[in-house]
């Protein structure tokens, strides 16, 4: 991790979460690599460990919702589910989908789009356009 000057460039987090477990069942985990970046981004680095196929076209609604929960959009993840927002809806989404489609507060749907569904939308392009 690196400094220029007094200031952090970027701060690596790795987050696991362990669900609610009874008992006798073993502790599911989910693991996100995220990077918080100088202009307050955050990738969430898809893996098999995080419960996510790799593709979001391959998303579920469910998949779609704990994204956006684990990225820090617990609030606004709900309109993902509400609006029945899968992988493949995510991906076609318009900025203007997600600035007055999803009845989002400007500040966090402006995040959203920009750092989370624009940035999915273009690695999809890319790893499907060989």
């Amino acid at each position: 991790m690196g400094n220029s000057g007094n200031k952090l460039d970027f701060l690596q987090i790795h987050c696991v979460y362990v669900s609610e477990v009874k008992e006798t069942s073993v502790l599911p985990m989910l693991s996100v690599d995220m990077e918080n970046k100088e202009n307050g981004s955050l990738d969430v680095k898809n893996s098999v460990e995080n419960g996510r196929p790799p593709d979001p076209a391959d998303w579920a609604v469910t998949d779609v919702v704990n994204y956006f929960r684990t990225a820090g959009f617990e609030e606004q993840a709900i309109a993902f589910q509400e609006q029945e927002i899968d992988g493949k809806s995510l991906l076609l989404m318009t900025r203007n989908d997600v600035l007055t489609g999803l009845s989002l507060k400007l500040g966090p749907a402006l995040k959203i789009y920009e750092y989370h569904i624009k940035p999915l939308q273009t690695q999809h392009l890319k790893n499907n356009s060989l």
